[in-house]
């Protein structure tokens, strides 16, 4: 069990207004944790007038002053990591260790964005004539609404908290119903580090009902969002009603190109340990295999035996690899896939079965799919659980029209010791980031986002903090007095 947890609005946590609550429960056990508050239109309208007040101040807070207070967010973060990572395996059911990982992924982003507060830089244009003077500047968009999704209950907000912050701008975050204790704590840092009341806002309850009230408010000048690309294309639409600037990272469906240079077993063995990390719940997350003929057979032997290998169990149990999925939705829609792809000709190589001992709970065994057809469905939609689908290829320019086929674009992974292939592999896929013989990919400093259907925008890095400013142009005309 965990406290139950109230809306945070205006430098206080308070509960609804109609005092609604809803359960929340362990994926791993089925057993409640504790509630969330369900705010009512009245609670949003209070979360909106609260952000437009805190932003009227954080934005003539001085740079420094801002930093320190970011910074030492961050700094908080990694002094409770051991208690954050706990509520976060309960709640999501993920490994304590990957857990631990997550909250010092989202430490990192509030120390990047503490130091990317000092370094937004304007432009000075020279002008045509020596009596006017051309300039931009750099300003916060103003109130953000952010919403994010379940899979990495920490890293997803802080992603977004720590660059409004950093531009000077307040934010209302909704966080997944699943998972609201681990976003909490990013809130309780925000508060214990000094940020000034209304600038960082809470919300949790009816996910339809927050979005489209906060969009639609005219104090609301730009929406972040992390989730599937159905509900970004919603949200998209409802941005679009009031103009508003928007970013967006949705699903993907990461293709894994490896070439006929690569050592097949190291390939494997990288691919499938990255793939069932947080049980196959990762919007990154390598999900369509595409091995070279000649190396097919040694590729899946070794990433099914790599599969049957991994530990399945609750995340607090010592040792486990693989947790739960996060709810019997997920379950059944692997589940259907796989179904699917074993009628269509594929054959399973691991996995597919609950795994012994484990009824309880919303677990699946890894499961690896071989002689996959294009046709199936989880060739075509993204299969966000414990799934492995592995084909071949037999041309570059066959493999590179396969993996680009799709409307998604977040990620793509390439094998090759070939610097010619690998190159024109990176350059030739399309999607917004690349592992060339590596997988993994986020980092603070860098920037994470994608290109169709996948998304716009960016997170992190340099680029994440411009999609929270608004560039000014000015052009001064001097007057004739000579000085």
């Amino acid at each position: 069990m965990y406290d139950d947890l109230n809306l945070y609005i205006d430098g206080a946590w308070r509960s609804a207004s109609d005092r609604g609550t809803r359960a929340v429960s362990d994926p791993a056990t089925e057993e409640p944790l504790g509630t969330i508050a369900m705010a009512t239109e009245t609670d949003i309208d209070a979360a909106l007038g609260a952000a437009e007040r805190g932003f009227k101040i954080w934005r003539r807070t001085g740079t420094w002053e801002r930093a320190a207070k970011i910074r030492r967010v961050a700094d908080l973060l990694r002094a409770r990591t051991d208690e954050i990572a706990t509520l976060m395996s309960l709640e999501t059911g993920k490994p304590l260790a990957d857990a631990k990982g997550e909250t010092g992924a989202a430490a990192d982003q509030f120390e990047w964005y503490s130091e990317e507060a000092k370094r937004i830089y304007g432009q000075i244009i020279g002008a045509r004539t020596a009596d006017s003077r051309m300039s931009v500047l750099l300003q916060p968009v103003g109130v953000v609404a952010a919403f994010s999704a379940w899979n990495f209950p920490a890293l997803l907000p802080a992603r977004k908290i720590a660059a409004a912050l950093g531009a000077g701008c307040s934010v209302i975050i909704k966080p997944a119903g699943e998972t609201p204790a681990s976003c909490a704590a990013l809130i309780q840092a925000c508060h214990d580090a000094g940020i000034p009341d209304g600038v960082v806002n809470m919300l949790t309850g009816n996910s339809s009902l927050i979005a489209e009230r906060l969009i639609r408010s005219p104090v609301v000048r730009k929406v972040t969002v992390t989730g599937s690309v159905p509900v970004g294309k919603r949200i998209l639409a409802l941005a679009a009603e009031g103009v508003k600037k928007v970013s967006m990272e949705l699903g993907g469906h990461g293709p894994v190109l490896v070439f006929d240079d690569f050592d097949a077993s190291q390939a494997a063995e990288l691919c499938a340990r990255t793939k069932f990390r947080n049980c196959g719940q990762v919007c990154i997350s390598p999900t369509r295999f595409y091995v070279h003929d000649s190396k097919y057979e040694e590729f899946a032997a070794r990433f099914a035996e790599i599969a049957r290998s991994l530990k399945v169990g609750h995340g607090l149990e010592k040792g486990v690899e693989v947790g739960p999925m996060a709810n019997q939705r997920g379950l059944e829609t692997v589940r259907a896939m796989t179904g699917d792809a074993l009628n269509r000709g594929a054959e399973l190589l691991a996995g597919g079965n609950t795994p012994p001992g484990l009824d309880k709970g919303f677990f699946l065994e890894p499961t690896v799919l071989g002689r996959v057809p294009d046709e199936a469905l989880v060739m075509n939609e993204e299969p966000f659980g414990p799934i492995a689908p592995i084909t071949s290829f037999s041309t570059y320019d066959e493999v590179i029209a396969r993996a680009n086929a799709l409307p998604f674009g977040l990620a793509g992974y390439v094998f090759s010791n070939n610097l010619s292939v690998a190159t024109r592999a990176y350059e030739d896929l399309e999607v917004g980031m690349v592992g060339v013989n590596e997988m993994l990919l986020a980092t603070a400093e860098a920037p994470f986002g994608g290109v169709k259907e996948s998304g716009m925008g960016r997170e992190g890095g340099a680029f994440g903090i411009q999609d929270y400013l608004v560039p000014k142009y000015v052009k001064i005309r001097l007057s004739e007095t000579q000085v």
